[in-house]
């Protein structure tokens, strides 16, 4: 499991002061992109002339208001690894550690050329399963 904290800023929020519903995919990109870093890759991962990894599925289920200048810890885990594809698990907890929202993505290696799938590259396929929902 991967965890990262980010601060609920007053810009995140709708005029209700909690969070607006769609930036919680931001809080978790955040996290994704950080773990993808934490591989220490030898390409891009990002920016590459080989491949891409575009989202085709996404899910979020709701259970508490986030607020503003309050903490979201987001624990993000890899549900599953296929030849080709991979799906994310993020549990986003305030600071009390109670759950506030599940968020669920599948990504798909795809050749940037073709859009064609392709093998999901040995490197992050060896950091996908470091952070394996146990």
């Amino acid at each position: 499991m991967y965890k990262s904290k980010r601060k609920i800023n007053f810009y995140d929020c709708d005029p209700a002061g909690i969070l607006f519903y769609a930036k919680i995919y931001e809080l978790c990109h955040s996290a994704y992109e950080e773990m993808i870093q934490s591989f220490d890759l030898k390409e891009d991962y990002w920016s590459n002339e080989d491949y891409i990894v575009p989202i085709i599925h996404s899910e979020a289920t709701y259970h508490k208001p986030f607020v503003y200048n309050s903490f979201a810890v987001i624990e993000l885990a890899v549900e599953s690894i296929s030849s080709s594809a991979f799906k994310l698990a993020y549990a986003c907890k305030n600071e009390n550690g109670n759950l506030c929202v599940e968020v669920k993505t599948t990504h798909v290696f795809v050749d940037k050329k073709t859009w064609k799938k392709k093998q999901i590259k040995d490197d992050v396929r060896a950091g996908l399963f470091h952070h394996i929902n146990k």
